[in-house]
């Protein structure tokens, strides 16, 4: 299904659900990627449409695309659920750490006019929820343009630090910490830890390679379940492969004697780094190497290269784990934009409520732990 409206002059909207235009629309979207400052890796093509054919369901997928001159200057990629509510989503879902749209850098406010008009014609029975949107988002625009009901609640919590080399790391550091950090390094060296980039034609062998690493790192313990399903491990190998090609993503396999001992996956855009996944031999911290540091000297060596001027970011993703703040990172709050018509209201106003009832679960069950643990 396609259906076209002109939004502005010159401008034309069009809400797109068929799959094999999805895929043709690799080259334009990627061109618009390169121009929209505020993407992550989460909105490259490669990564959203190889999601798509793993996790998306047929007779779902909803595209509002904009166009001015026949090139495309803004793309929201959503896809509709029923439950709980009639709902459009962005596409990425839990294994995507931000959501957003595209907009070119150097729209007028004509495109991202055409966009918010868009979504409104394609809401018309449904709400929008924009999970993990991180500040300065591009879909920040449409939110301050949106005519009817709207509401911001904050969501997950990400940790990040400057795009600077592990020198500038260290250097923010206290200066016992930074000492400890260099006597780490120092380790690394004396353990013969070598570190090495997979090329294109490697990078199917080498994501093998992370993931079973990664099942053997958490043996005995909880492992993100998706993280083991042979869906995940398909999407991961197709969207990665195109994005070293690019340039967007970076494998890292880290050998002692030859031999394979961890695999890091990191996952880069113009003005961010993400360190993604990774898979390390537990005998590594057996003898007595901190993978940590390691994964984040490759990492921040990665963000240095990828955002010149020093102005980019090496985010650590999501999640609040202790071990992250070993590096001063900056705590940054990512936001749930919701969306709806006034017909729709209702459905934001459930949605509220579903999710304040769930912070004051969270609560009452962090209380809890914090009784237990005290």
């Amino acid at each position: 299904m396609t259906a076209t409206y002109t939004a502005h002059r010159a401008y034309t909207a069009e809400l797109v659900s068929d799959e094999d235009a999805f895929a043709a629309l690799g080259p334009a979207w990627e061109r618009l990627y390169e121009r929209c400052a505020a993407a992550t890796p989460f909105q490259s093509h490669a990564w959203l449409h190889s999601w798509w054919l793993s996790y998306g369901r047929p007779g779902r997928l909803r595209l509002v695309l904009v166009r001015a001159g026949g090139e495309l200057v803004a793309v929201a990629p959503l896809m509709l659920v029923r439950r709980p509510l009639p709902t459009l989503v962005p596409l990425g879902g839990a294994i995507s750490d931000y959501a957003d749209v595209l907009l070119d850098d150097a729209d007028d406010e004509r495109a991202a006019g055409a966009l918010t008009c868009g979504l409104a014609d394609a809401a018309r029975t449904t709400l929008i929820d924009f999970r993990e949107v991180r500040p300065g988002g591009a879909v920040e625009r449409v939110y301050d343009r949106w005519r009817g009901p709207r509401h911001a609640v904050p969501d997950s919590l990400g940790l990040e630090l400057p795009a600077v080399t592990m020198d500038g790391l260290v250097a923010r550091l206290p200066s016992p910490k930074a000492q400890r950090v260099r006597a780490k390094l120092r380790k690394l060296d004396a353990l013969g830890v070598r570190r090495r980039t997979v090329g294109p034609e490697e990078v199917d062998a080498a994501l093998g390679r992370l993931l079973e690493l990664h099942r053997l790192q958490w043996q005995g313990r909880k492992v993100t379940a998706e993280h083991v399903r042979p869906r995940f491990q398909e999407h991961l190998v197709r969207a990665v492969r195109p994005m070293v090609r690019s340039g967007h993503a970076v494998v890292t396999e880290f050998r002692i004697d030859g031999e394979v001992v961890a695999v890091d996956l990191t996952l880069l855009s113009r003005n961010l780094v993400g360190c993604y996944l990774y898979g390390a031999h537990p005998r590594l911290r057996e003898r007595k190497a901190d993978v940590a540091v390691m994964l984040l000297q490759a990492c921040a060596e990665n963000a240095a290269h990828a955002c010149t001027g020093g102005r980019g970011t090496l985010s650590l993703l999501r999640g609040d784990e202790p071990y992250k703040h070993h590096w001063r990172p900056e705590r940054v709050a990512n936001q749930r934009l919701l969306l709806a018509r006034r017909r729709t209201a209702p459905l934001l106003t459930a949605a509220l409520c579903d999710a304040a009832a769930r912070r004051r679960g969270k609560e009452v069950l962090d209380r809890w732990r914090d009784r237990r643990q005290g």
